[in-house]
């Protein structure tokens, strides 16, 4: 059997959250499957780590596929012709984009529909852009995978599909994260908070993700506990609005944020065991894997409310209103004054991470290919 991997967000140093799903879920796929044969097409030079088994073979096609236009071209003019020429058992997309011209099925990963309920959050061209071929994309696609219950019921909402034709496949954790000893903790709070406590934020720095929220209310929770703790913000400022830069400029204890680059899995492995609680508190997630990856951690976790974060949270969570200031900060109190909440939540934390590994998320996705293949 043989099949077409998209595989445009495999980025050697640059991977996030389908780009990590992409990686995972196929680094265990390729090399549980040595007898069948997977193409992996790339838009720019690729790294051969993500080559991981001799039953793959790597294709580089142009143009590079990072704006609306060029998606459109790269889907429906370079994939189309290695389709057409291969004529391969299945296209297997990661990040959701299918060809709408090909004739070969088609299994997209869909993960959320953000650009739906928050279209303002992505850049003007590319919210219209998904807001028109998703809905296609969703049509097209011989069956759907998805990272949640709630993306999927979200999907059958929006564009109507049969919820039989989706099926849910979790994310994972990174192996690596898991708890540190007490050594590590204290070199690694000296190293980027200079040995104080901190709350934790990992994660691309875009709208969604709520970072003038999270801003305001550590800054109200400063107000109100004296202390020496800090915010740690590890991630990528893809957009910074000036509504989130007028925040930060506004609080009393900016000097408490530290910005972090984007770290790599054997750095941030230290940087959540080593925090007080993972503050994640989007206002809209398919999923949230930052929330697993800090239970796999030992970190207590703070999360929002809303979209899929309470199904992964679990009971192993605070809960707030990411649109609410006391909320947030109400739940940073409670953590950072009550050690027997913090010892409950991690080990609640510790069942509820049971139901999410790679290992399951590969085996669920290979599940999903094999039912694509049996559609008629």
């Amino acid at each position: 059997m043989r099949i077409v991997v998209n595989t445009r967000l495999l980025l050697s140093n640059r991977l996030e959250g389908i780009g990590w799903f992409s990686c995972e879920t196929l680094k265990r796929i390729t090399r549980s499957q040595p007898e069948h044969h997977f193409v992996f097409l790339f838009d720019r030079p690729f790294n051969e780590e993500f080559i991981f088994s001799d039953n793959i073979t790597p294709l580089v096609l142009s143009p590079q596929a990072r704006h609306p236009l060029l998606y459109w071209i790269w889907f429906e003019h370079s994939v189309k012709g290695v389709l057409k020429d291969l004529q391969p058992d299945l296209f297997l997309s990661p990040d959701g984009f299918l060809c709408l011209s090909s004739k070969v099925k088609q299994l997209p990963v869909i993960h959320d529909l953000s650009f739906e309920h928050y279209p303002e959050h992505n850049p003007f061209l590319t919210r219209n852009y998904y807001k028109r071929y998703f809905p296609k994309f969703a049509r097209k696609a011989t069956r759907i995978a998805t990272v949640s219950e709630f993306s999927k019921q979200d999907i059958v909402k929006n564009y109507g599909v049969d919820a039989s034709k989706i099926d849910v496949v979790y994310n994972g954790s990174n192996e690596l994260y898991q708890p540190v000893d007490e050594q590590q903790k204290l070199a690694t709070r000296k190293k980027y908070t200079g040995g104080a406590e901190y709350f934790l934020y990992v994660g691309a720095l875009q709208p969604r993700k709520n970072i003038r929220m999270l801003l305001m209310a550590f800054d109200a929770f400063k107000k109100t506990k004296s202390s020496d703790i800090k915010l740690l913000i590890v991630g990528q400022k893809k957009w910074w609005p000036k509504e989130t830069e007028k925040a930060y400029n506004e609080m009393r204890y900016k000097a408490d944020v530290v910005f972090t680059r984007t770290l790599p899995p054997e750095e941030l492995k230290n940087v959540f065991s080593s925090a007080l609680a993972l503050t994640y508190v989007p206002v809209f997630e398919g999923f949230g894997i930052p929330i697993v990856e800090a239970m796999y951690s030992d970190t207590p976790v703070i999360t929002s409310n809303v979209s899929s974060m309470p199904e992964v949270a679990g009971d192993a969570a605070l809960l707030t209103d990411p649109f609410s200031l006391d909320s947030i900060k109400g739940a940073m109190l409670l953590l950072a004054n009550d050690t027997r909440l913090r010892a409950s939540l991690i080990e609640k934390g510790r069942e509820q991470r049971k139901k999410f590994s790679w290992d399951r998320s590969a085996e669920r996705l290979w599940n999903s290919i094999e039912a694509c293949l049996k559609a008629t």
